[in-house]
C-alpha cells in the first residue's frame, strides 16, 4: 500500500524549502583577513565587501583572524560551513605554510576551493636613501666579496618575504645574513637606523618611505614594472636572473563544501568589482595591482607558487621554531 501526503502538506513542505534557501542566501558575506585591520588586505578586504554588498545585496562582514602566518583564518574558514564565510588568501597559509610546518589543521588543496584571484602586492628590495648601494649590480657585487656581511630585514621567518630573500640568494649565489622581524614597522625602523643593510618587503610598506625621501627601491619582484616608487627595474632586468618575478598574490578562497551555484554566484561578484576601472586605481594607492582571475588562473598561480617555495625551503633548509 503506497502512502501519499496530502497536496497542503506538500505545499507546506515546498514553502519551507524556498524559505530556507532564501534565508539562506540572504546571510551576510563573512570575509576573513589573515591579518589586522589597517594592512593593505584588510584595506582590499573592506572595498571589495562594499562593492559585494550592492553586487549580491548581502551585508558584507570584514572578519580579521590575525595569528600564524594566515594559518588561524585559514583554518576557520577550512571548517565553516554556513555557505557565507570566505577567505581572503595569501600564499602564508596556502603555499609557504605546508613546507615550513610540520603539521597543518588543515589541508589548502583538499580543503579550501580558490575562487577569484585580485590582487598582487609584489616584494620589493629597498635600501636607504643615504645607502651607497644605487643598483641592484652594485649590492650583489659587494654580496658576493662579502659573504654574510651585508643583511636584510623581513617580516618574519617563513614569510614570503623571508622566502623571497632566500630565493635571490639561491638564484644569485650570494649569502645575505637574514634578520626577521615581527611585521613590517620594526624591520623599516631598523633599515632607516642603520642596523640592517636592505629590506625586502610588499611595495604597499616601502611606498611611504619612498614617497618621503627615507627609502629608495632597487628593485621589484615583479613581471613589469610598477608605477610609482621611483621607477625601479624589475628584478630579472636589474639582476639578469631568471624567474625572479614573483606574485605576491591576494585572492578569495571558500570552503570546499560549499554549494557550486553559491561559489559561482560569489565569483562573478568579485570579477565583475575587480574588473572596475575605480577597483584599479583604489588598489595602485595602496601599491596593489588587479589581477582578476579566475578559478582556473588562480589554480595555475597556487600550484607555481607552492613549486617555487618547496624548491626554496628545501634548498635553503629552512625552518620554522
Amino acid at each position: 500500500m503506497s502512502f501519499r501526503l496530502p497536496k497542503f502538506t506538500l505545499a507546506l513542505l515546498a514553502g519551507m524549502a524556498v524559505t530556507a534557501a532564501s534565508a539562506q542566501a540572504e546571510k551576510p558575506l563573512r570575509i576573513v583577513v589573515p591579518f589586522a585591520a589597517g594592512g593593505s588586505q584588510d584595506v582590499i578586504a573592506r572595498y571589495l565587501g562594499s562593492k559585494l554588498t550592492v553586487k549580491l545585496g548581502v551585508p558584507v562582514i570584514v572578519d580579521n583572524k590575525a595569528g600564524a602566518g594566515g594559518i588561524v583564518a585559514a583554518d576557520y574558514v577550512s571548517k565553516s560551513t554556513d555557505g557565507a564565510t570566505v577567505l581572503l588568501a595569501t600564499g602564508g597559509a596556502i603555499t609557504v605554510a605546508p613546507h615550513i610546518q610540520s603539521k597543518l589543521p588543515y589541508d589548502p588543496r583538499r580543503d579550501l576551493l580558490p575562487l577569484t584571484l585580485v590582487a598582487d602586492t609584489p616584494m620589493t628590495l629597498a635600501v636607504r636613501s643615504d645607502s651607497p648601494y644605487r643598483s641592484m649590480a652594485e649590492l650583489l657585487k659587494d654580496a658576493k666579496s662579502k659573504p654574510g656581511q651585508l643583511s636584510y630585514a623581513s617580516t618574519g621567518n617563513g614569510s614570503v618575504s623571508h622566502l623571497t630573500g632566500a630565493l635571490l640568494d639561491q638564484a644569485a649565489g650570494v649569502d645575505i645574513l637574514h634578520v626577521p622581524y615581527r611585521g613590517a614597522a620594526p624591520a623599516l625602523t631598523d633599515l632607516l637606523g642603520g642596523q640592517v643593510t636592505m629590506i625586502i618587503t610588499s611595495a604597499a610598506s616601502i611606498d611611504p618611505m619612498v614617497e618621503s625621501g627615507k627609502a629608495r627601491v632597487l628593485g621589484t619582484f615583479s613581471k613589469n614594472r610598477l608605477d610609482g616608487l621611483g621607477n625601479p627595474p624589475t628584478m630579472n632586468s636589474a639582476t639578469g636572473l631568471q624567474d625572479m618575478d614573483v606574485p605576491v598574490w591576494i585572492g578569495v578562497m571558500v570552503p570546499a563544501k560549499v554549494p557550486l551555484e553559491r561559489a559561482d554566484r560569489i565569483a562573478t561578484a568579485l570579477m565583475e568589482a575587480c574588473q572596475l576601472p575605480e577597483t584599479r586605481d583604489q588598489f595602485a594607492r595602496i601599491g596593489a595591482v588587479t589581477t582578476c582571475g579566475g578559478k582556473a588562473e588562480f589554480e595555475k598561480v597556487v600550484a607555481q607558487d607552492d613549486a617555487r617555495w618547496g624548491r626554496v625551503v628545501k634548498l635553503g633548509g629552512i625552518k620554522v621554531d
